[in-house]
């Protein structure tokens, strides 16, 4: 028989209290909901802290950057230091279209015809701008860049559907291709950001650009800043200005009368330096073909975005030739009577023997009858004279195979690599024929500075283009004149000079100014080809003057002539007509 107690037991286990087991319910749901929260906290705060942390930033902070303005480009008139300006900003317009304002095809037909009044759209820009109105979905469908004020209001008063403006700033070049080289233009990078391209442009792009600042803070649900929650703020800083050199006047003139030249001569290019020989600064500086920086994308060729007046080496030919002359003069090696007979031809150990341009022999001369009648052999003559390492020791000083540092964007150094083939101080066929300038490249910048140094008395100046840098916190840094090296003395340089006078008065006649002393060489040099020379050729001029207190040293340069056969004819007529209008620019008088 079963004790009492051993039944009572078993009775309470089937008959448990009901709050019991839903107490216990309670807590089992309580741990789970207790874990779901802390696994989702574990994912908001640690796995996706970045995404919801940005996205409580776009809620409650308020972040403004602060675009800094670029700095604007000026040129001058170096007579008075009145300044005129060559890259400034302008504001202009976008204009839009909101297409979910455009209800229906009758109301995009109606706005594409009116706009078409205004900007003279063709057929195809017609039906394109239909299909973008049409698209009754995009809040931002751009139609036009760079609008001005005056299309903008006229548009606004058609009051067309869905048509709008933004204002965006625009670097705007007012003196449109004047200069265009020399300044660059401002593009875009891969992210879209504003940069500065070849020239002024892209060689101070960090300067001109400045540095952008931004503050940061906290704002309430109502938008107003807390402004015990703490700000952070940086100011942008302005680009820099600068002020350059170019002689607005001289610019014009100079360039305009040196495209006239090329299309008179039927030239495929050209080039023009004007620079003061005592201080290295350049007054004015272009070449053709060239480009409007304001429509830089409407450029089919981006060869026209290069300066070749700094940018592309070439052979020089027969104004190289003073180069080696100077070096025989500053040795004492010879002078300008020292005599020299030409036979017409010369063996330099090269395959070919040297001959003169026009197969003559001109007999018994001097060192100034060798640059006066351009003779080839004599400059071989010279180089053997001189000696191969004391040749390239000149040739270097000159600063040839070395870029000259100008402060624009992009600048070659051409090569001079011919002349270390072989070692010793025998002249070989590289060095022989760099001695009337083959075998070897240099920039128009290079000679013109050369030319320069031999103008100021023998030393070699820095070129600069660059006056003046005003930075946006008041400082001011003015480019002082840089000696760089004393090339030759002061007397052989004069001596050099008056041959160079000769050369103009009875060889370079058509670049002869009644009235003046002024120095020059012509080069007329084959442009060299994958089989050998060419019949093409570039002509050049370089010169300088008066030659008793020089104002400038200019080169002139055409590639491709195809009107006449020598410089003669070309760059030094082209130098005459510029060289006259420096001379009354300048108010210099007459000095015979």
């Amino acid at each position: 028989m079963r004790s009492y107690s051993t039944l009572k037991n078993r009775s309470e286990g089937n008959n448990k209290n009901p709050t019991d087991v839903r107490i216990r319910i309670v807590g089992v749901l309580f741990i789970c909901t207790f874990a779901i929260v802390v696994v989702k906290l574990f994912m908001l705060m640690v796995l996706q802290h970045d995404f919801y942390t940005a996205l409580a930033s776009g809620a409650q902070e308020a972040s403004t950057k602060l675009i800094p303005r670029r700095g604007e480009i000026f040129f001058q008139d170096s007579r008075t230091g009145e300044e005129f300006p060559l890259a400034i900003n302008r504001d202009m317009y976008i204009m839009f279209a909101d297409t979910r304002e455009i209800k229906d095809d009758k109301t995009a037909e109606d706005d594409v015809l009116q706009l078409a009044q205004v900007f003279s759209y063709s057929d195809d820009r017609k039906n394109t701008l239909k299909i973008q109105l049409n698209k009754r979905t995009d809040a931002y469908e751009p139609i036009e860049k760079k609008v001005d004020d005056d299309t903008m209001n006229k548009v606004k008063q058609m009051q067309l559907v869905g048509i709008h403006f933004v204002r965006v700033p625009y670097r705007y070049y007012p003196e449109e291709m004047l200069a265009s080289q020399v300044i660059g233009f401002v593009g875009k990078d891969e992210n879209g950001n504003d940069i500065g391209r070849y020239g002024a442009e892209g060689y101070w792009n960090n300067e001109l650009a400045g540095s952008g600042g931004f503050f940061e803070g906290t704002k309430s649900a109502k938008g107003s800043w807390i402004t015990l929650a703490g700000s952070l703020m940086k100011p942008a800083v302005d680009g820099a200005d600068m002020v350059l050199t170019i002689d607005r006047t001289l610019q014009f003139k100079a360039c305009e009368k040196l495209l006239e030249a090329q299309t008179k001569y039927g030239a495929q290019s050209s080039a023009l330096i004007i620079m003061e020989p005592q201080t290295g600064a350049i007054r004015a500086m272009c070449s053709f073909p060239t480009f409007d920086p304001n429509e830089y994308n409407k450029v089919q060729d981006a060869q026209a975005f290069n300066n070749s007046a700094i940018f592309t080496p070439y052979e020089p030919g027969s104004i190289f030739k003073p180069i080696a002359m100077s070096g025989v003069l500053n040795e004492k090696i010879a002078n300008p009577e020292t005599p020299f007979f030409d036979s017409g031809s010369s063996d330099a150990g090269c395959t070919k023997v040297i001959k003169n341009a026009d197969l003559k022999a001109y007999g018994a001369q001097t060192m100034t009858g060798i640059l006066q009648h351009s003779i080839n052999t004599g400059m071989v003559y010279v180089a053997n004279l001189l000696g191969k390492q004391k040749f390239l020791e000149y040739i270097n000083n000159y600063g040839f195979g070395t870029k000259t540092g100008l402060e624009l964007d992009v600048e070659a150094s051409g090569t001079v690599q011919n002349l270390y083939q072989n070692k010793g101080n025998k002249i070989d066929c590289y060095t022989a024929t760099a001695a009337f300038g083959q075998g070897i490249t240099v920039t128009p910048l290079q000679m013109v500075n050369a030319y320069s140094a031999i103008a100021n008395g023998g030393i070699l100046m820095k070129p600069y283009i660059v006056g003046e840098v005003r930075y946006s916190d008041g400082r001011i840094e003015k480019t002082k004149p840089k000696e760089i090296r004393r090339v030759i003395e002061k007397k052989y340089a004069s001596l050099l000079s008056a041959m160079l006078v000769r050369v103009v008065d009875f060889e370079a006649t058509l670049a002869h100014i009644p009235g003046y002393f002024m120095a020059g060489k012509t080069g007329t040099a084959q442009i060299p080809g994958p089989g050998g020379y060419t019949d093409d050729k570039n002509h050049s001029y370089v010169g300088f003057g008066p030659v008793d207190d020089p104002k400038f040293v200019m080169i002139i340069k055409f590639e491709k002539p195809t009107k006449e056969v020598y410089s003669s004819m070309t760059a030094a007529p082209t130098f005459k007509d510029i060289a006259q209008f420096i001379l009354q620019y300048y108010q210099i008088p007459p000095s015979k």
